[in-house]
């Protein structure tokens, strides 16, 4: 059973909306890409495209590996959906992909995005 967290992240992957919420402190603003699994824990691997962090948060923005139960007051909202540049490395942050915004995914998510 997932938890009321995943299936924010979950909506917000399959309708391709903007997730707001607090992470580690910070207010964080975030198109979710993957989602999933490692070591038994709920990830999602997101770009972030405003908000803070720890260590500050490039202009351009950066991808960002959170854990699904360490995010708070989640809001979904409509808007445009950032994804930053390709990279070539494959991601580490969530081992069992159950979900993908990308339809081409190359992590065999369990489920597909519909949209």
């Amino acid at each position: 059973m997932s938890s009321q967290n995943y299936d924010l992240i979950a909506r917000a992957i399959t309708e391709r909306l903007q997730v707001l919420c607090f992470y580690q402190g910070y207010p964080r603003a975030i198109c979710p890409a993957l989602l999933g699994h490692s070591n038994g824990a709920e990830y999602t691997l997101a770009f972030q495209f405003a908000g803070g962090s720890s260590k500050g948060l490039p202009h351009a923005g950066e991808w960002k590996c959170l854990k699904v139960a360490e995010m708070s007051n989640i809001e979904l909202r409509a808007g445009e959906w950032y994804a930053g540049s390709s990279h070539s490395a494959r991601q580490q942050c969530v081992k069992d992909v159950d979900l993908d915004v990308n339809p081409f995914s190359p992590y065999d998510p369990r489920r597909r995005r519909m949209h």
